[in-house]
């Protein structure tokens, strides 16, 4: 397994990171922190407040839950003007997460991330853990 767990690729046109994980929450945290990673938030400023929100989805797939998943969290950071940084996965199978995520706001990426993509997206066993590649439009 390697040691980074998540390092950001080489693109044509948009972001991409390749993600791993010891397991699928694992994998999910490391997206997570990988596509906040991408946006640079700068510092917490003075004033900001600790902000929690629940996530709970539902999809066909995992790859499709994956997409999902940092879809709601780009959406959550957008609608609250907080940069997520913790992540907990209280459940997580083939079809469903369950979990909770925690940041700071207000504030405001130096990148902006448009939506999570489809592109080169397959989540794969790999030794004892999980890896994907996770493309993003900007």
């Amino acid at each position: 397994m390697p040691e980074e767990p998540f390092v950001e690729i080489e693109h044509t046109a948009d972001l991409a990171l390749r993600v791993h994980g010891r397991d699928l929450p694992s994998l999910f945290v490391h997206a997570a922190q990988g596509m906040f990673h991408l946006m640079r938030y700068p510092p917490n400023a003075e004033g900001s407040v600790r902000l929690t929100r629940a996530v709970a989805l539902e999809a066909l797939d995992l790859e499709t839950l994956l997409v999902d998943w940092l879809d709601e969290l780009l959406y959550l950071s957008e609608r609250n003007a907080a940069c997520l940084e913790r992540f907990e996965i209280t459940s997580l199978d083939t079809s469903s997460v369950r979990a909770i995520a925690q940041g700071a706001s207000p504030r405001y990426p130096t990148r902006s991330i448009k939506a999570v993509t489809f592109a080169d997206l397959a989540i794969r066993q790999v030794g004892e853990g999980y890896e994907t590649i996770v493309t993003f439009d900007v």
